[in-house]
């Protein structure tokens, strides 16, 4: 009996090898890659493995005209942010962090073919732009996030770096994102599919949250502060300004509604991290949100700052990003 036994375990080992040298994983080693521990991407559309091709209609890229695991296979940081030519800019200034040269050219736009989207790409880094606002950044994060599936991406960090509005804090300071919450100051993002109402949880990674306001504590003179931040719909009314072409409220109605966020945690006001954070948890990819503020909006509502100060903020989170993608190299 115990030989028979063992005969067994023989066969099914030798299956196991088999299948593993013909590139199959055995039913009893699976696991599904978004659970805890994993670092590949996962994609949660039961659709999505029956495309024969993939076309990224808004980066002009796809799976019959590109090889995403040749172009993208060694990405391990994704760095998003509103602009083009911030992005640009973020992709030279990370290039020299790293040591990367320069082509002859400059660093191509690999989205060069629409103007829907700008992505350049240093080494392991890959700089995108995402529009204003979460429809335009929704969309780009549908075609990023098959993108590193496609190429087989593993251990990847996307983090939006942007501006935003402080709330008691004071300008030039940088926000880590512990939650995104709406305008209600709920972590959650409400979304209408098929006619009705999914809310998403839009809590961030901490580990990853800790890490960067650690890297923030080496960067001189410039106050590094976690905490969370809400994301709106505009930039006018749903952020309680006064100053847009229409209003409904007043001054002190305005000001109640500053404080009780301030009350509920939150230190600055933007309108992209709900949709970050929402996506980066339905699909296993660690998230982050790293803000400059431009003003504390307690005292203001226009953005007043001269243009040489206004980019010497924007530089900013770039400067935190270089800290902390260069201590995750070393690690290595």
């Amino acid at each position: 009996m115990a030989k028979a036994s063992r005969s067994g375990l023989g066969g099914l080992f030798l299956l196991c090898l088999l299948l593993l040298c013909l590139g199959a994983q055995p039913v009893c080693r699976r696991r599904p890659a978004w659970l805890p521990g994993e670092s590949s991407v996962h994609i949660p559309n039961p659709h999505f493995e029956k495309m024969k091709e993939d076309i990224l209609y808004h980066f002009a890229l796809g799976t019959g005209t590109h090889d995403f695991p040749v172009l993208f296979g060694d990405v391990k940081f994704v760095c998003i942010g509103g602009s083009p030519s911030r992005m640009k800019a973020f992709n030279s200034y990370i290039a020299e962090q790293l040591g990367i040269a320069s082509p002859s050219n400059g660093f191509p736009n690999i989205c060069a073919a629409t103007d829907r989207y700008a992505m350049y790409k240093a080494g392991p880094v890959l700089s995108v732009s995402h529009g204003i606002g979460m429809p335009s950044a929704a969309i780009m994060l549908h075609e990023l996030i098959k993108l590193l599936h496609h190429s087989k991406c593993s251990n990847v960090a996307i983090i939006r770096l942007g501006t935003s509005g402080g709330i008691g804090i004071e300008p030039g300071s940088l926000v880590i994102t512990r939650q995104s919450v709406d305008a209600t100051f709920k972590p959650q993002l409400e979304q209408v599919i098929l006619g009705k109402s999914v809310f998403r949880s839009t809590v961030l990674d901490k580990e990853l949250a800790e890490e960067l306001v650690e890297c923030g504590k080496e960067l001189k003179q410039i106050s590094t502060f976690m905490g969370n931040t809400m994301c709106t719909l505009d930039f006018y009314e749903g952020q309680a300004r006064l100053d847009g072409a229409i209003c409904s409220f007043t001054n002190e109605e305005k000001m109640n509604y500053l404080k009780a966020a301030y009350e509920a945690g939150v230190r600055n006001i933007e309108m992209e991290s709900s949709v970050v954070a929402a996506m980066c948890n339905l699909t296993g990819v660690k998230g982050a949100v790293v803000c400059v503020t431009l003003l504390n909006r307690l005292q203001g509502d226009q953005i007043t700052c001269s243009p040489r100060v206004l980019e010497e903020f924007e530089s900013r989170p770039q400067k935190l990003l270089g800290v902390f993608i260069k201590k995750r190299l070393r690690k290595k």
